[in-house]
């Protein structure tokens, strides 16, 4: 149920940010930061600590991907304040759904986008999305939380989509510094989120020592 909560809020979080004039992205703002210190509060230390990690590292990290390499803007050329909490609140969706996941998600999804990738990358329309793919295999390969992954990577490239369509934000088809191409958004965009995750399970492992199984 908090699941649905969650992925309701971010749906209709968007759709207000974009067609709701001027007060749209306030509303927003304001309501996904209230219900992110809310989730915060009733949540075990372990996940509180992850939940404030996955929101240090996606501000960071939006603020070198959007405005500093400038992979993708945002429709006002800003980071809106509700997307690091909203990292967070997605990176609790996986939490959540992954366990319940049958294990085959973990080579269905990359079977099953990997020819588009090869497709798109030879034909140099998506090179960017080849990379990230590439890098997504590797999370799969070599992480722990494989399930944890390849969910996110589908839940993110859905709401990577939707945002997209929407017009929160948009990728830029040639990409700066690297020469590499993108589609918008690019179809392995959901990489980003996985190395998210990625990060903040290692950085939790880290602080409490307790070895390869942290439960969230």
């Amino acid at each position: 149920m908090k699941s649905v909560i969650l992925i309701l809020l971010l749906t209709v979080g968007l759709l207000i940010d974009q067609t709701i004039e001027f007060w749209g992205q306030t509303i927003t703002n304001i309501v996904i930061w209230l219900f992110f210190l809310g989730l915060l509060k009733t949540e075990k230390r372990t996940t509180q600590i992850g939940l404030i990690l996955c929101v240090i590292y996606a501000t960071a990290g939006e603020v070198f991907l959007s405005l500093i390499w400038g992979l993708y803007e945002y429709r006002l050329y800003n980071v809106p304040l509700f997307v690091p909490p909203g990292h967070a609140l997605l990176f609790t969706v996986g939490i959540l759904l992954a366990p319940k996941m049958p294990s085959w998600i973990i080579w269905v999804v990359p079977t099953v986008v990997a020819p588009y990738m090869v497709f798109a990358t030879f034909n140099g329309f998506d090179t960017m999305g080849g990379v990230l793919f590439f890098l997504f295999l590797i999370c799969l390969l070599f992480g722990k939380e494989k399930k944890l992954y390849a969910t996110m990577f589908v839940f993110s490239l859905i709401l990577e989509i939707y945002g997209t369509w929407l017009g929160n934000w948009t990728w830029v088809y040639e990409i700066p510094w690297v020469g590499l191409t993108s589609t918008n958004p690019p179809a392995s965009a959901g990489t980003f989120y996985c190395l998210l995750d990625l990060l903040v399970v290692l950085t939790v492992k880290q602080i409490y020592k307790k070895g390869k199984n942290i439960n969230f």
